[in-house]
């Protein structure tokens, strides 16, 4: 049982504090929430961009690293399409430095044309070497808009296009900060060996004098039904042919979604799945195949992956595909066959929660979908789902025009096409 107390200061800053006194480690996670499914499709990036320039340093604040690193501290931040998320973690005694550095960016970031300048050709090298520069890179930027025809799920983290990135200008930025980052739209967690007293005095003494802003409503487009199978063929010169199969399915805060992820678990979850059992060990098709689920907070995406064994028809492994997800709609999954793929799930749930950073990111999701004891009841959700749970989700989600495929094909001449030649050669 991870146990914490909450609190929410004046400007709307909603906080959290799970005491740790095994550790000498503090963290301070701070969530805002906005993703990139909050951008406009004409300025797509921004969030990720964002999470860039808060480390470019605040008004009063010039180097955010070099005070917390003197103060025996590290940091990081990511950036999802549902939220994004600054942390550092720090020796407790020197957990102020802390609330200094992330309270000051939050009240006053710094806009320089040159910060702004050097983050763009950062993010925009990011974009090139990780997706554009790099095999099966540009998956994502290719099956999100193939799956997503309304949401803003249909653009990838890093961007719609590398052009929304390059000419990002300094108004841009500024309405972005003001729209977003504020107490009102933030969530702050205290975790490790500080009392619930002193995070809070800490918490109103630093965070307390920042205006609280407007809170932000979304309102999204959301994604109609999907009601005809999409297909979408491309090449490029990678070492395998890959396969991947996108099925729209409940969104995290969803009372179906435990029954959904574990449907996912049952297909090609690890080495015992079903996919994973017919398709690479025993019809040797696949030289890896797996399944899994987006977690997003609208909903998301059940994707089975694999990559193809050199020579194998990419339509032949689709429909070796295909026939298992059939039987798994026409069959319920056995009581065996489920407490396994759940006993694995609350493993992974149990592990999780060792490491004090992700308990405190765990919480503040949690807040952020409503429950802040989510982090408590997410094991017992696992093992309350049904073996009628999963086929009636298995009929939702599995359903043939539910599905956009999208095959990867390895071009004539890549490496693994050249080994093959080379070896029928040989013959």
């Amino acid at each position: 049982m991870i146990q914490f107390k909450e609190f929410t200061l004046d400007n709307g800053l909603r906080c959290l504090v799970h005491e740790d006194t095994t550790t000498p480690l503090a963290v301070l996670n701070v969530l805002y929430n906005v993703g990139s499914r909050d951008e406009d499709e004409t300025h797509t990036g921004f969030a990720h961009l964002f999470e860039h320039l808060m480390f470019s340093g605040s008004v009063n604040v010039p180097n955010y690293d070099e005070p917390l690193q003197q103060a025996g501290g590290e940091n990081n931040a990511f950036t999802s399409p549902d939220i994004t998320n600054y942390y550092l973690t720090v020796p407790a005694q020197n957990i102020e430095t802390g609330f200094w550095l992330e309270s000051d960016r939050m009240l006053d970031l710094a806009f320089s044309e040159n910060g702004l300048e050097v983050q763009r050709k950062v993010v925009v090298e990011e974009f090139k070497q990780n997706y554009l520069n790099q095999p099966y890179g540009d998956v994502w930027l290719k099956l999100r808009p193939l799956a997503y025809q309304h949401h803003p799920y249909k653009w990838a983290t890093i961007g719609k296009e590398i052009s929304h990135i390059e000419n990002a200008v300094m108004d841009d930025v500024r309405g972005f900060f003001k729209k977003h980052y504020s107490p009102a739209n933030a969530i702050l967690v205290l975790a490790g060996n500080i009392t619930f007293e002193r995070a809070k005095e800490l918490t109103e003494k630093w965070f307390g004098p920042i205006s609280g802003g407007v809170k932000y409503e979304r309102n999204l487009p959301q994604e109609p039904r999907q009601t005809e199978a999409r297909y979408l063929e491309v090449e490029a010169e990678v070492p395998l042919t890959a396969l991947y199969k996108a099925y729209h399915m409940p969104a995290r805060t969803s009372p179906d979604y435990y029954a959904a992820d574990l449907l996912s678990d049952v297909l090609g979850h690890g080495d015992s799945s079903r996919l994973y059992q017919e398709l690479v060990k025993e019809q040797k098709l696949f030289n890896s195949i797996s399944s899994f689920v987006t977690g997003s907070m609208d909903p998301g995406l059940l994707v089975i992956q694999g990559k193809l064994n050199v020579g194998i028809d990419p339509q032949a492994a689709n429909a070796a595909i295909e026939t298992i997800v059939a039987r798994i709609r026409a069959e319920h999954v056995s009581e065996e066959e489920l407490q396994k793929v759940k006993n694995k799930a609350e493993t992974s749930i149990v592990f999780s929660e060792i490491e004090l950073l992700n308990r405190a990111l765990n919480l503040a999701v949690g807040k952020l979908m409503g429950n802040p004891n989510f982090i408590n009841e997410e094991g017992a959700l696992v093992q309350a789902v049904t073996s009628q749970a999963i086929y009636q989700q298995a009929q939702e989600i599995l359903r043939p025009e539910n599905c956009s495929t999208l095959i990867y094909k390895a071009a004539p001449g890549s490496e693994a096409q050249e080994e093959l030649e080379e070896a029928l050669e040989e013959e």
